[in-house]
């Protein structure tokens, strides 16, 4: 039962990740436009924004993707706590305390499925010789 309660995190998250990447990579020049006018007067220069916004759509879509198939699992669970915390540091240097509770939900779930990775259905099992 706890496998099948891990898969269904899993698979949660997985749809949460992809599916920002796969609305925002379409519209990634205006998704990343509209993050560097956020952070215009923050210390952040365009010059580190625009390529960060334009990498977050990929990330998300990456790690949804590998979570979604359950290949490499704990990896993707890090980079997406990884990536997770990065955001955060964004929220926080433009004032954004709107975005943090969804930031901080997404990093509670990264955090539980990293701390019972154990329980991951493996989607290739190896086999006993």
């Amino acid at each position: 039962m706890n496998s099948l309660a891990f898969l269904f995190l899993r698979l949660g998250i997985g749809i949460s990740m992809s599916g920002h990447g796969v609305v925002r990579i379409p519209k990634i020049q205006a998704f990343a436009n509209g993050m560097a006018e956020q952070f215009r007067g923050s210390v952040l220069p365009e010059w580190v924004v625009l390529p960060y916004a334009c990498f977050v759509p990929v990330a998300e879509l990456l790690i949804g993707i590998l979570l979604l198939g359950g290949v490499f699992t704990k990896q993707a669970l890090i980079a997406g706590a990884v990536l997770i915390l990065s955001l955060m540091v964004g929220a926080c240097l433009i004032e954004n305390w709107n975005a943090l509770p969804s930031q901080m939900i997404h990093l509670a779930y990264f955090a539980v499925l990293i701390g019972f990775v154990n329980y991951d259905l493996p989607l290739l099992k190896k086999r006993n010789k």
